[in-house]
């Protein structure tokens, strides 16, 4: 039986250099969400908050951070928030991504989402939100997560 992602995350926080290390596990198990490398800073149900350095791989030609390099950090964090908190009968996957960029994003990124958790009984659609801030603390960009949720077949 594998560890589920909270408690993955509860083992590996506490050591020395525990959350890099669950940064790199996580983008192991999900390699194209780790190809931007992300550090997990905080986790729990329903709260993710996801860094990310600025760095040559993550820039566009406008020497700031690619768009889909924004919308693979969102969609981290919305997905830790969520998936964190769902009872291990239940899985889920993503439908619909949108975002909106509301600044050049530059420097180290911070990706937070919150979520309430909604209970699941049959096929459901939830949504969850991102908000990707800049050093500053300037929202650089809002992302929307559709996940579509329901029981795990047996």
């Amino acid at each position: 039986m594998a560890l589920n992602l909270l408690t993955a995350w509860q083992l590996c926080s506490r050591l020395p250099g525990g959350k890099w290390l669950y940064s790199r596990l996580l983008g192991w198990r999900a390699p194209y969400s780790g190809s931007i490398s992300p550090l997990i800073m905080d986790l729990r149900p329903g709260y993710a908050r996801v860094a990310l350095r600025d760095r040559r791989g993550v820039r566009n030609h406008l020497n700031s951070i690619h768009a889909i390099a924004l919308v693979n950090l969102g969609e981290i964090a919305s997905g830790l928030a969520l998936l964190a908190g769902l009872p291990d009968n239940v899985r889920g996957i993503v439908t619909h991504i949108s975002i909106d960029y509301l600044k050049k994003a530059r420097g180290r990124l911070t990706a937070e989402s919150r979520v309430t958790l909604p209970r699941i009984e049959d096929d459901t659609q939830h949504l969850v939100h991102a908000d990707i801030r800049d050093q500053d603390g300037d929202v650089v960009a809002r992302i929307e997560v559709r996940w579509q949720l329901g029981p795990k077949d047996n």
